[in-house]
This record gives structure tokens, sequence and C-alpha cells, in this order.
């Protein structure tokens, strides 16, 4: 679970009678953070201050959040709870938390009748721990669903899924790699393999994409553009320079192509956020490599251990 990473939190909140919710990153101090954002219509907060060009390194949570752009309210309760234990960036007048978002559309289970507020943010951030992680239908990924190119009758249920990577580098040190992510694509989901693990489904139970490898791209899905996203989160316990981390950002988004297919569509807003904690020293390379592995296995984990809900199914049923 990307809570191998020495320091790194994570807190849930989630409203199981409107499946929405939200999901908290807490960073140790001094880490420093990058992002990727592609696709065109993402929903953020703060991360133009994550740019390699921007003079603030340190970032102090990142959040996940359903409601679409109305969730981005819930980074005022995380906000607020890091205020109170004075962490965050130092200025000469306050300690000014360093909270950089995300959203995911999921209005159409709520019907837009709950959406994240900074009270569930507040929770999510009560909510951290670095023990187990709850995986599935929890926080930011209550709401989510995957396999959407082929319209909305063959959908399956995606979730929120984190995974880890420890490698021994020279003088005995472990080098750690997490993930966590939220599915809510146009795509399907894929096996190591290249087949499909959830998805879009034919009405005979098949995969749709096994009849025509490409006709996921041939046809206009029917569903509304700005309405998928997928999010990253990846931390590392090496000590990356801000360029290094955005770079690493980057490579997240290769992990999230070797486990979605189509990835990083018209209709899809996805972000992949970095963080290092500067804890071992580290090639690039390997880093990088390594958080490639552990994004495409939290988007698997994402939808293994994603219910059923109402009508749609999910693989753990």
């Amino acid at each position: 679970m990307i809570t191998r990473v020495p320091g790194i939190l994570v807190g849930h909140s989630t409203d199981p009678q409107h499946h929405t919710g939200c999901s908290v990153i807490l960073c140790p101090e001094n880490t420093v953070g990058g992002v990727d954002v592609r696709g065109p219509s993402p929903g953020s907060r703060e991360t133009a201050l994550l740019g390699p060009d921007k003079h603030v390194e340190d970032v102090t949570a990142v959040l996940l959040t359903g409601g679409s752009a109305f969730g981005l309210a819930a980074a005022d309760g995380v906000m607020r709870y890091l205020e109170e234990n004075n962490l965050g960036h130092w200025t000469p007048r306050a300690t000014v938390p360093i909270v950089p978002a995300a959203v995911v559309y999921d209005l159409f289970f709520s019907e837009g009748k709950r959406r994240p507020d900074a009270e569930m943010g507040y929770q999510a951030c009560q909510a951290a721990q670095a023990d187990e992680v709850a995986q599935g239908n929890v926080g930011a990924g209550a709401g989510v669903t995957v396999g959407k190119w082929a319209g909305f009758e063959g959908i399956m249920k995606g979730g929120f899924g984190t995974a880890s990577e420890e490698f021994e580098i020279e003088g005995g040190e472990k080098l750690i790699v997490g993930a966590a992510a939220v599915t809510n694509c146009v795509g399907d989901i894929l096996n190591p393999d290249g087949t499909v693990l959830a998805g879009a489904r034919s009405p005979d139970g098949s995969w749709f994409a096994e009849k025509d490898p490409l006709q996921h791209l041939a046809r206009e899905p029917e569903i509304p553009e700005g309405t998928n996203t997928t999010l990253i989160v990846a931390a590392t316990n090496a000590s990356l320079s801000k360029v290094d981390v955005n770079r690493l950002a980057q490579h997240a988004q290769n992990g999230l192509v070797m486990a979605i297919r189509p990835s990083h569509t018209t209709h899809d807003g996805d972000i992949a956020f970095a963080l290092a904690t500067g804890q071992v020293e580290a090639r690039f390379d390997l880093v990088a490599y390594l958080v490639e592995l552990v994004v495409a296995e939290s988007i698997r984990n994402s939808v293994r251990r994603a219910s059923t809900l109402k009508d749609i199914p999910g693989l753990a049923g």
C-alpha cells in the first residue's frame, strides 16, 4: 500500500447513501510534490504551484474527491485540520498548508444531492492512518465506474485502490514506491497480460473489446465530455528534486496507460500527482520504473476491490 512509504497516511470520508466521498493523503514534513495533468476537462486546485518553475516545493497533503468541481470544497476542511495541527508551509504570518486537490465526476449516483464538503475533508484527515487502507467503494472511489466507451449498459464499478513495491539498494537501504488510484474512466481496466480485467460488457457477458480491439476508438462514447477522470498519487521515499518529481508524475501516467485502454481520451481528465519524502538516495530511472508498475497495480486493485452498486457489477461481488 502507498502507506508503506514512511510518513504517508491515507484517510477516507464516505457517504454510503449518496455514493460519494473524498480521500486524503497526508505527507511527512518536507515532502516534494509534482503533477502531470492530461485530458481536456480536469478539475483541480493548487496544481499550478507544483510546476517545476514554482519556488514552493513542499506539499502538506493531496486530496482526491468526488463531487466534480463542487467537491473541491472538501479541501477547505483539509486545510483547517492541517492548520489546527500547525502543518504546512511556513510564512511570516501563518503556516499555510499546501493541499493540491483533484476531482472525479460521480454525480450520476448522487444525482448532485450530496457533494463532498469541508466537513468531509476534515473527517478524512481525522481518519488518516498508516495501517491497512480501505479499498474499493470508499472515499473518492465510492461512486466511480469504468468501461463507459460502449455505453452505460455495460459499465462496471470502479473504486479506490493502492499498491506498493520495495527494492533493496546499495548499503541495505530500502527504496519504497507506492501509489493510490481512483478509477473513473472511459476505458477498460487491463490485466498485466493485456486481457480485460473489468470494463465494457456485451449483452452475452463477454468483453466488447475482445470482438474488435479497435472498436473502442471507432465509436464515440455515449457520455458527456468531462465526466470521466482517473486520479493517481504516486509516492516514494527517494530524495528527488522538484524537476524530477514532476518527471515522476509523467511516469505515473505511463502506469495509467499500462492498465487502462483506451487512456487519456477526449472524455478523460486524468491527473497524476507525485510525492518524494527524501529519505534514501536512488537512481531516478529505477524509481520511475517502479512507479509505473505500482500505478498500474493500484488501478487494477481499485476494480478488484470494487463492490456491486445498484445494477452495476463489481469484481468484489
